[in-house]
């Protein structure tokens, strides 16, 4: 199944993707969190649907988040090879790991909007796994049982915030917009192998990313293993897996970054698009 969210910000209701077409689940499903992913909530909707009168939803609405604030967003930083290079990093020996704030969260075509005082505002299409049932010190043969779905993720980072103010990486990643999440989530029968999925992004209509997650340094089940070693993941939390290279940071012959009128688009193999006009803070 592909879940998606519908409707004005703060106000989105649960639907789903049949053939193209949009349809409100709001009537068997309360919304896509951690009850719904902890309770079985994906079976339970597979089997309710056959029989449900579900009324199609029109294909203009506005797409929320593809679901609804999670406990935690954990982000993998430098899991691609060339991005590590490009921005002079070394490999790393284990995951690097890092929180993104759920306010950060919007739709996956909403506005980015720029930070204040910000100078060095970056782009990172990522592939992003949704949590389907608790997970704690899990094996990497039983990761796989841990996971919803998929979905499509723009990191958005301040690279000044991030990088040059003691080096937090949490302050460069949690700005209101940096999380844009979606159009949908696809259930783990939707993508055949997670670990060939091609994800790219442009700026502008210009491709500056255009990697495949065969390229990934730690894969999905490690990943999940990892992470559950140090925290109890829980339904409906999100790991984002990083990023390949091309963001504004590892631009030649020197960066460059976001500015207002900019326009963002990125995508994922089965995980469909994503498209953010970059606008200034106006606060």
């Amino acid at each position: 199944m592909k879940l998606i969210r519908f409707g004005e910000a703060g106000f989105e209701k649960p639907g789903i993707i049949i053939e193209d077409k949009y349809y409100d689940v709001s009537t068997l499903v309360k919304d896509y969190d951690e009850a719904f992913f902890g309770g079985d909530g994906i079976e339970k909707l597979k089997n309710d649907i056959k029989t449900a009168n579900l009324p199609e939803v029109d294909k203009n609405v506005r797409l929320g988040a593809a679901l609804a604030r999670p406990s935690k967003i954990i982000c993998v930083g430098l899991n691609y090879k060339d991005h590590a290079a490009e921005t002079n990093a070394p490999i790393p020996a284990e995951p690097i790991l890092f929180f993104k704030a759920t306010s950060a969260i919007v739709g996956p075509n909403d506005n980015l909007v720029i930070p204040k005082n910000s100078k060095k505002t970056d782009w990172e299409v990522e592939l992003a796994i949704v949590i389907g049932k608790k997970a704690s010190y899990v094996t990497e043969e039983n990761a796989f049982d841990h996971i919803a779905g998929y979905v499509l993720h723009n990191d958005y980072s301040e690279r000044e915030f991030q990088l040059e103010r003691n080096g937090q990486w949490v302050k460069g990643k949690s700005c209101d917009t940096f999380a844009p999440i979606g159009p949908f989530i696809a259930t783990q029968d939707e993508i055949a192998d997670v670990h060939n999925l091609r994800l790219w992004l442009t700026v502008n209509g210009k491709t500056l990313q255009d990697g495949n997650t065969a390229n990934l340094i730690f894969n999905v089940p490690f990943m999940i293993s990892y992470i559950s070693q140090f925290m109890t993941l829980l339904p409906g939390d999100v790991i984002t897996t990083g990023t390949p290279a091309g963001v504004g940071l590892g631009q030649k012959p020197e960066p460059w970054y976001l500015k207002a009128g900019d326009v963002v688009e990125l995508g994922i193999d089965g995980l469909g698009t994503s498209k953010q006009v970059v606008k200034a803070y106006e606060g």
